[in-house]
């Protein structure tokens, strides 16, 4: 069939109508489906997971660098941001840029709409210090601090700092010192200082302000360390912050109301002769209040104590990481000097539980004279979970700790809770 050039024409004509529809129809504006009545929702960024409960790190940064974040959020016409920094509100809007000083902190972002509706992520902040910033580390239970007491900051650069602010009140009355290779500042904390968090901002004489991370002020009677073990009939000593306010304890179901020694940050009396085993522990102030233990996650008022004829050399809970600085007392645990060994024989077992740092993915233990140098007959050990290392303290071992200085924990990512020596 033969195809005129009217026809073809008209065809011609026909299909350019049809793509100046569809043109048109593709040039409209989008609009928006979204409703206030919509659930609030964080499209991007997206946080970490949780490790083991732990919040995650989402940003790590240092001090001369502001903290930014932007969202996309949804329905974005009807929510609105907050931005918090240790639960409190310090920015609004879809986008964060804020400076903050060295140390840890809570970070949340909290979307919601007018409906009532809401969502939230969160997680921490790392705000590391520059090389030459005073600085502050954990070493022990140092953060926990009673009113009109005194107490101390382990760290680096401390004696450039010429006072202390902890919650708008300024500490001038501070001391340097230095303890094994741990340089320290003493200071007198505030009697009027109010109970719970504060930051620690260190200034210096050009009036410079630096992070300190965090103290935890109570007035309760806590007990920190030495409670999770002793030996029977003989003196059994627990650390703390307003221990003088204790008027009696219980222990395996006897009342002990006199002490060898009793002050502020220390109780000490002579464990009771019992057979080794588990034993529950508390204690009343004078004012009838209950003695308090601490916990990771919260205080209790009960605590079980483990009697053992097992010595125990050390007890805390210390960090060890070898991505820390030389200077940093927890590049190593170096808390048993070689006095420590001198008087024990050849054919004891020393024990070492230790705990896994969630916050590290790695894990190694070994252990070493202060020179770095393996103990005889010890290897490196690698975990995943909380355990124990058990080291023969040979006459080889012994002779070598005592030639080089020392004992070291070395290796990355864990806790050092207990040494024991049997």
């Amino acid at each position: 069939m033969k195809v005129t050039m009217k026809k073809i024409y008209i065809i011609l004509l026909a299909m350019l109508a049809v793509g100046i529809t569809f043109t048109a129809c593709s040039d409209e504006a989008s609009f928006s489906t979204a409703t206030a009545n919509d659930d609030p929702r964080i499209l991007d960024p997206i946080f970490p997971d949780r490790v083991n409960g732990e919040l995650p790190v989402v940003s790590t940064i240092s001090r001369d660098a502001n903290l930014k974040m932007k969202l996309t959020v949804t329905p974005a016409d009807y929510t609105t941001v907050s931005w918090q920094i240790d639960g409190q509100e310090v920015q609004t809007g879809t986008a964060l840029d804020i400076n903050l000083k060295a140390g840890t902190y809570g970070f949340k972002v909290v979307v919601s709409t007018a409906a009532g509706k809401s969502s939230y992520r969160e997680g921490i902040v790392q705000v590391n210090p520059l090389a030459n910033d005073p600085w502050a580390t954990k070493v022990d239970f140092e953060r926990i601090i009673a009113p009109g007491s005194s107490a101390r900051l382990y760290g680096t650069n401390l004696d450039k700092v010429k006072s202390i602010i902890i919650d708008g009140k300024t500490i001038t009355d501070i001391t340097y010192g230095t303890s094994g290779n741990q340089n320290y500042i003493e200071y007198a904390v505030p009697a009027d200082l109010l109970e719970g968090e504060h930051r620690v901002v260190f200034v210096d004489s050009e009036n410079n302000q630096y992070g300190g991370n965090t103290v935890k002020v109570s007035r309760a009677a806590l007990i920190t360390s030495g409670a999770d073990r002793t030996n029977a009939n003989r003196e059994w000593v627990m650390t703390g912050i307003n221990l003088d306010q204790i008027a009696s304890l219980t222990f395996a179901s006897q009342s002990i109301t006199q002490f060898t020694r009793q002050s502020k940050t220390e109780i000490a009396f002579v464990c009771p002769s019992l057979t080794d085993g588990d034993y529950k522990l508390t204690g009343k102030t004078a004012d009838g209040k209950d003695l308090q233990f601490y916990g990771d996650k919260q205080n209790v008022t009960e605590k079980t104590v483990v009697v053992s004829s097992t010595t125990v050399l050390w007890q805390g809970h210390y960090y060890v990481s070898w991505a820390l600085a030389d200077s940093d007392p927890h590049k190593t645990f170096n808390q048993l000097g070689a006095d420590v060994f001198a008087s024990i024989k050849a054919g004891a077992v020393l024990s070492i539980h230790y705990s896994v740092a969630t916050q590290d993915a790695y894990h190694q233990l070994r252990t070493t004279t202060n020179q770095w140098n393996d103990l005889p007959g010890t290897s490196v050990i690698e975990f995943s979970q909380d355990g124990v290392k058990d080291v023969q303290l040979t006459q080889e071992v012994l002779n070598k700790i005592q030639a080089e200085g020392g004992f070291l924990c070395v290796g990355h990512g864990y806790y050092v809770d207990l040494i024991t020596v049997q």
